[in-house]
């Protein structure tokens, strides 16, 4: 069990980009889709959602564009999901000024394979500088108990890598844990590898929280891994354990450290499981089917649950559990991320328990 500040303000505070998702109608193409569902999203706040739903104080630290509808709509969709929210506001000051981001998300169905393709140009949380956010007041005063970042906002922007590292010193500094969720995006790191390598290397060597596939550990932070992808993952499993015996002696600052499994046998039907280290101790689930609806978001929803149940003060195993549990709830919204009515539906999921409830 990690050993959390008592007297924080808020279970969670989450640096993020945040922006808008288009996800086309009745499980569509993009391209041939005239009917769109938009949400507001990123991968950081998707995480926060579980404890937010749960009933859990967050809050999120972002950049939004002064008077643009499309951040009012992320305002209120962000307070929808029960979440404070503070940041600077940058004008757009020309047509061409910054904007919100937008992720066209695919779902995929059947044999068809999701495609999602995300337009950052112009994207305000590059923009995101310690400079905007009191950080003694927010660490300080008011207090996290964990602070969760990702690889996606750490490598969003020469400034947003130092933002990132600069918010968990500061985090460190005032007692909240570090989770960190490598998150490696290729497209970032292009013509970066060695200013993103030396970033990423510092966070983790902050965090207590370690979570990537066996592409984020090798490509994020140097440590060999097994081979992505492929068919029976349960048969890799002893090679991710190497894995993460290797991240833990290169970082044995951190006290969890945690991986998901997945095997797509199509859009609609995967094999989840997940694998979790905490001290010299194990847990694993072995994979299982799960129906899928959508699965962008599964990963940050299993994140979202391992990190409520630490919240909670839970042993690895039920966390473990829980998390594997909202990544498969995750899956089955037509948003990317998990809105758990209670504790109870998941452990449901977790049971195999889809009966009706009345």
């Amino acid at each position: 069990m990690i050993e959390l500040r008592s007297d924080a303000k808020y279970a969670m505070v989450i640096p993020t980009s945040m922006g808008t998702r288009l996800t086309p109608v009745n499980n569509q193409p993009f391209h041939c889709s005239d009917t769109f569902k938009l949400q507001g999203t990123s991968a950081e706040s998707n995480v926060g959602s579980v404890s937010s739903f749960l009933g859990l104080p967050v809050k999120i630290l972002t950049a939004f564009v002064k008077d643009s509808p499309v951040a009012r709509f992320i305002k209120d969709d962000l307070a929808r999901r029960h979440m404070d929210f503070e940041g600077p506001e940058f004008e757009q000051d020309t047509p061409w000024g910054v904007r919100h981001q937008i992720n066209m998300a695919d779902s995929g169905w059947g044999s068809r394979g999701p495609r999602v393709q995300n337009d950052r140009a112009g994207e305000v949380g590059r923009k995101l500088n310690v400079k905007d956010f009191d950080l003694e007041r927010i660490f300080g005063d008011e207090g996290a108990k964990i602070v969760h970042m990702s690889g996606l906002i750490a490598a969003l922007s020469e400034e947003t890598s130092q933002f990132c590292v600069e918010i968990a010193r500061a985090a460190k500094k005032h007692g909240a844990r570090i989770s960190f969720d490598l998150n490696h995006r290729a497209s970032f790191w292009t013509g970066r590898e060695a200013e993103l390598s030396a970033a990423f290397k510092e966070i983790a060597s902050l965090s207590d929280i370690l979570i990537g596939n066996e592409e984020d550990f090798q490509l994020c932070l140097d440590i060999k891994g097994p081979e992505a992808g492929g068919k029976d993952i349960g048969a890799k499993i002893d090679g991710f354990k190497e894995m993460i015996n290797r991240v833990k002696a290169e970082y044995s600052g951190a006290s969890l450290f945690a991986t998901t499994l997945r095997e797509v046998e199509s859009a609609n039907s995967h094999m989840w499981g997940a694998i979790v280290s905490s001290g010299s101790d194990w847990h694993v689930v072995e994979p299982r089917q799960i129906g899928v609806l959508d699965r962008i978001g599964g990963g940050d929803g299993f994140v979202g649950g391992l990190l409520y149940g630490v919240l909670n003060g839970w042993e690895a195993e039920k966390c473990t559990q829980f998390g594997w549990a909202t990544g498969a709830l995750a899956a089955t919204m037509l948003t990317d991320y998990g809105q758990p009515a209670d504790e109870d539906q998941v452990w449901s999921i977790w049971q195999g328990n889809a009966r009706v409830k009345r």
